[in-house]
């Protein structure tokens, strides 16, 4: 009998999302690098793995420093990879990058990185990342017998004369040529050899560029042209993978009562992001239900109405199991009291403050998408005690 065993990871078929970043072999460099640089990210090396050691929590831009990630073009997308998988809900001390070691490393790579998440099964890997060199275009070029080049085309300026002409601003015009596109020097190039001369605009100042100042010529002449193969760095993500993690570290029972469980989705990725619940099918509570309902579909933001005739406690549950991230409840006191207001509760904490009904719509939308936080709104908002009134005035 064969004991079946990580059966919700391990699938015969899976659904892949890949990224294919081609970079210049000679600048493996990311201008964003510096984003992500300061990230600490538990880092499970090939070398603490032979010496037996555990991961550790390290800095990118440390681990680029060092050696231990290739380059900083990998290490952007590890970076990047982390922030994803921290913001749809894995949690921080459960997610490592592990890096293969050299019995595992596929020949042609320079370097890769698995992140892996800790489940029941324990580590599983979700995420892929590769620097896979140049192999992938090279047995492409091989088999289409078409050459896969970059051609990089730029002008050559006459640099001292430039700076004899326009001096300190120099620098500037210098700058802008060496960022100019092939089709903006071919059409430069005709001008030049029609009229001599063509204008720049940089910083506010127009420039004038003649035959002296530069020059393009085509191919071995003056005209640089750099053959590269481009390599690729690939991360691949599991999505059925990292769907299972955000369940399964987002699944929680309640101290108090652990018959009581939620999902504790990040708003962002919840399939409900608010519920709306009258506290009772009183009709004067209706008008208010429609208005919050229909101001929330029109900012975009997902929500439930439960109208049924259970507690407001077995309601609370409910929405909990399925992790709706929040709930507004209408109560008497929205009926009975100017100006309208009902109560935002809060899903992981159970907290509840009380607002106008005109603001909670734009309240959630801004708590869905993270433009603000709930101890923000606590800050701000009255903390619910209770309701004042219990029936229509």
């Amino acid at each position: 009998m064969t004991l079946l065993t990580n059966v919700l990871a391990d699938c015969r078929e899976f659904t892949m999302a890949e990224i294919e970043h081609f970079v210049d072999p000679t600048d493996k460099v990311h201008p964003k690098f510096s984003n992500v640089a300061d990230l600490e990210i538990m880092l499970y090396s090939s070398k603490a793995q032979t010496s037996g050691q555990s991961a550790q929590l390290t800095k990118l831009g440390d681990a680029v420093e060092q050696g231990v990630i290739n380059n900083s073009v990998l290490g952007y997308f590890i970076g990047r990879i982390y922030l994803y998988l921290t913001k749809v809900g894995l949690s921080k001390d459960k997610v490592r990058f592990r890096q293969h070691m050299d019995n595992e490393m596929a020949h042609y790579a320079c370097d890769c990185w698995d992140a892996e998440s800790k489940t029941s099964y324990g580590w599983i890997e979700i995420v892929g990342c590769a620097d896979r060199s140049c192999y992938d275009l090279s047995c492409h070029s091989r088999a289409t017998k078409v050459p896969l080049i970059v051609n990089v085309t730029q002008f050559e300026p006459n640099k001292g004369a430039i700076g004899k002409a326009y001096k300190k601003d120099a620098k500037s015009i210098l700058e802008y040529l060496a960022i100019c596109d092939e089709c903006y020097i071919t059409d430069q190039e005709k001008r030049l050899n029609e009229t001599g001369e063509f204008t720049i605009q940089t910083h506010g100042q127009t420039y004038k560029i003649t035959k002296d100042l530069v020059s393009v010529k085509r191919f071995q002449k003056t005209l640089h042209v750099e053959e590269i193969v481009p390599n690729v760095i690939e991360p691949s993500f599991g999505i059925g993978r990292i769907m299972y993690c955000i369940f399964e570290h987002s699944f929680h029972a309640r101290e108090e009562d652990e018959q009581r469980t939620y999902f504790s989705f990040p708003a962002l990725v919840a399939p409900y992001k608010c519920s709306v619940l009258p506290l009772s099918q009183n009709p004067e509570f209706v008008p208010f239900v429609k208005e919050l309902s229909e101001a929330m579909t029109k900012f975009g933001v997902s929500h439930k109405v439960d109208d049924s005739s259970g507690s407001i406690g077995r309601r609370y549950a409910r929405t909990d199991e399925i992790g709706v991230a929040f709930g507004i409840t209408v109560d008497f006191d929205t009926v009975n009291k100017t100006p309208h207001t009902a109560t935002l509760r809060d899903r992981d904490s159970m907290t509840q403050i009380r607002a106008e009904v005109t603001e909670l719509p734009g309240l959630v939308r801004d708590l869905a998408n993270g433009s603000v936080t709930w101890a923000e709104v606590e800050s701000k908002y009255p903390v619910f005690g209770g309701q004042e009134t219990v029936k229509k005035e």
